[in-house]
């Protein structure tokens, strides 16, 4: 028991001398550093400069026509021909496609038929009225003499009500045979079918054909797909962000991928006032003039719209942005020394790399590479500074 006592007692002791050591040598180390000035750090620096800057954000989108309607007959019949293909241009009242009109042209004939039975009813109406009013005034005379009895004159006008009812009848007949005839005739006229539209440009073009020549229609069922491409309609979906800076008229410009570096010139046409519930965002429609119809309804579309401008802005570069302590600012070159002070701002408008500031003691050269070996008042060394000084006395 002496000896394990002995033991622990000896390497209680050693440690706390370690310990003393230990503690005695690190804390001379910080001291020395502490009193060692830390190097200056290499960077990289770009002017800070004053102009203008412009806002620009580009959406993705798709060409729609601008009008579109589908053409369908209003009766049923077999397509005898179509006048118009797949991207056929249309103008305005064209005909377009036509039906089988036999059964209606019959149709017309049946009704004039029947218009000409109703006119002779109705001739036929108006002689038996007048013979009766001719009755009726004998029997009256023939009465005030004490001829005719009082039966015989209730008979004579019974027989002129009679006709004169008989005569409405056929005047109402012959109405009904003339509408007739006039709803064959139409009908008749809806086996030419016509391309009529309102509003827009008086020629368009085919879009889709749903039908062949031989095919049995219904009333309605589609027939063709008529759109006006000049001009075409952009449509995009912009989200709250951006949703408040954009206005109708704005300009903007739009690519594809069908014409590579080329622009097309847009406006802002329409805003909806609504944003969808399930993306959070609102439909903008724009106007493309497309004269040659080169632009195509369903076509991906890249649209650049200027969504905000500022005349005398102070610019950095987007590298010369760090962060401390979450505040954005940039480390302004201090050419005495040199070295760098930090300096917090507000971000604005960016333009590509280049990026509006605004804060206190902007100007001179800011840091835009080795932001990382920085702190406020940190010594730097500019190695293109120290090339050019040195091509310079050579």
């Amino acid at each position: 028991m002496k000896k394990f006592i002995v033991v622990a007692a000896f390497f209680a002791t050693s440690a706390g001398i370690g310990w003393i050591l230990y503690n005695g040598y690190w804390r001379a180390t910080e001291i020395t550093d502490a009193g060692r000035e830390a190097p200056p750090a290499p960077v990289e620096v770009a002017p800070i400069a004053r102009g203008p800057i412009v806002f620009r954000r580009t959406f993705s989108g798709t060409l729609e026509a601008t009008s579109a309607f589908i053409v369908a007959p209003k009766i049923s019949g077999r397509v005898k021909r179509i006048a118009a293909d797949l991207a056929d241009p249309v103008d305005r009242g064209q005909t377009v496609v036509e039906l089988d009109d036999q059964e209606y042209v019959q149709a017309v004939s049946q009704s004039r038929a029947d218009l000409a039975v109703a006119k002779a009813t109705l001739a036929e109406a108006q002689s038996t009225l007048e013979i009766a009013n001719r009755e009726l005034g004998r029997v009256e005379t023939l009465r005030t003499r004490g001829v005719a009895s009082e039966s015989q004159l209730d008979a004579a006008k019974t027989a002129q009500l009679a006709a004169q009812a008989r005569l409405e009848v056929a005047r109402a007949q012959l109405q009904r045979a003339e509408a007739s005839l006039e709803a064959a005739r139409i009908r008749l006229d809806y086996t030419i079918v016509t391309a009529e539209w309102s509003g827009g440009s008086d020629r368009r073009v085919v879009a889709e054909r749903f039908i062949d020549a031989g095919d049995t229609v219904s009333a309605n069922a589609p027939l063709l797909s008529i759109v006006e491409l000049s001009p075409i309609t952009g449509t995009i979906f912009v989200t709250e962000r951006d949703y408040a800076r954009i206005a109708v008229n704005q300009e903007a410009t739009l690519q594809t991928d069908a014409f590579p570096g080329e622009q097309f010139a847009a406006r802002v046409a329409r805003i909806s006032p609504i944003f969808r519930q399930e993306s959070r965002q609102a439909r903008v429609e724009l106007l493309v003039e497309n004269p040659d119809a080169r632009l195509k309804p369903g076509l991906f579309i890249r649209v650049t719209i200027e969504l905000a401008r500022e005349t005398d802005a102070t610019i950095v570069p987007e590298a010369a942005l760090t962060s401390r302590a979450d505040v954005d600012g940039v480390f302004i070159v201090e050419e005495e020394g040199p070295s760098v002070v930090w300096r917090p701002v507000t971000v604005g408008l960016r333009e590509g790399d280049r990026v509006q500031v605004a804060g206190e003691g902007l100007q001179g050269r800011v840091v835009t590479l080795g932001q990382q070996l920085l702190d406020d008042g940190s010594a730097i060394i500019i190695p293109a500074d120290e090339d050019e000084a040195g091509s310079a006395a050579v």
